[in-house]
């Protein structure tokens, strides 16, 4: 907004103050970064509107929050179907911290800003999460969370009751030594890099995890892959394709953790890998590989490269007489959420 000399206003200046936290809210809602992008710069429109209509708004801070918050839920429940039968396991859109990240977007990559804490999230309802977040990461007090949700303080606090027990039971771990965790990242992403598997025996935990997001929209690991032997043939074949096809790991923080981006000699992404570190060992991987989660990040390597599926069919398991059996869906946590926190909706 600008006076009638084009000079900024001061709720333009104070608005682009407030953009990376409102831009984490969004963000934290809908564990989507384009989603935020379009959410902060909904809330900035009907900020202009509100002030061409002479609204009178007492806090910049509360009107953006609320609108975001909103308009956050609104997403929330619109995009529930379609994540519960998303093709294989869901993930957040990756949030990388590159000198290319635009400024708004440079906020503290906290651990309630990582892909396991945004996976933990998505199993409670949208209202919940939204009072969750607003006290619990953003310090709201129970009267302004009220005002926000458009609900009495002691709704607010049940809710709040019920999401911290849902979040308590699996909230997930880091090691507290940022150095330690770093030095451990190098060795695990070095011996990828380099195909030598004998160090990451040593790295990875026994019960390890690894996870891949493709969305249905190329090669992805249709379900959770568990077990040091079995995560260490799959970093093998990451190694084996990375040597074929000239690829190489770009370290980077994603998330808040210790993460790598997948590209090419043209730098174009193929994926991002994160990990998690628990008590000195690498105990979750993850990575996102669809295309729709990535184009934020850059130039993408194209459909025909035969890592997107190059024309080539993906395999699918077959069933009882050869039939192909049916894709698996319904992975995302909130399929399996039932339906005791509906009355909140």
């Amino acid at each position: 907004m600008t006076d009638s000399n084009g000079n900024e206003t001061d709720s333009d200046t104070q608005f682009v103050a407030l953009r990376p936290l409102l831009f984490s809210l969004g963000y934290q809602l809908t564990g989507s970064v384009a989603d935020a992008e379009d959410i902060v710069s909904d809330a900035y429109l009907r900020l202009r509107r509100a002030r061409d209509n002479g609204t009178e708004i007492g806090s910049l801070k509360n009107f953006l929050s609320t609108v975001v918050t909103r308009l956050g839920i609104d997403h929330l429940r619109s995009a529930r179907v379609r994540r519960e039968t998303y093709v294989g396991p869901w993930l957040p859109e990756p949030l990388v911290d590159t000198d290319e990240r635009p400024e708004f977007e440079r906020i503290e990559l906290a651990d309630t800003l990582s892909m396991a804490f945004l996976v933990l999230l998505e199993t409670l309802t949208p209202t919940e999460r939204a009072v969750f977040l607003l006290r619990e990461v953003f310090e709201f007090d129970y009267p302004q969370i009220a005002d926000t949700l458009g609900k009495s303080e002691t709704h607010c606090r049940q809710l709040l009751t019920r999401a911290r027990r849902h979040i308590d039971d699996g909230r997930p771990r880091f090691d507290a030594d940022k150095r330690e965790r770093e030095l451990l990242a190098d060795r695990f992403f070095a011996a990828v890099s380099d195909g030598e598997l004998d160090p990451l025996v040593d790295l990875l935990a026994a019960d390890v995890v690894a996870y891949g997001d493709g969305g249905g929209n190329g090669p992805s690991l249709p379900l959770p892959v568990n077990g040091r032997a079995r995560v260490l043939k799959l970093l093998a074949s990451l190694a084996r394709f990375a040597g074929e096809y000239g690829l190489r790991l770009r370290r980077a923080p994603v998330n808040g953790q210790p993460g790598a981006l997948v590209v090419d000699a043209d730098g174009r992404l193929l994926n991002v890998l994160t990990i998690d570190i628990v008590d000195g060992a690498v105990q979750t991987v993850r990575s996102v590989v669809n295309p729709d989660k990535l184009r934020h990040l850059g130039p993408l390597i194209g459909t025909e490269h035969p890592l997107r599926g190059g024309g080539r069919p993906s395999p699918r398991r077959r069933g009882p007489a050869g039939r192909a059996a049916p894709e698996h869906t319904g992975t995302h946590p909130t399929a399996r959420r039932s339906a005791e926190s509906r009355m909140d909706e």
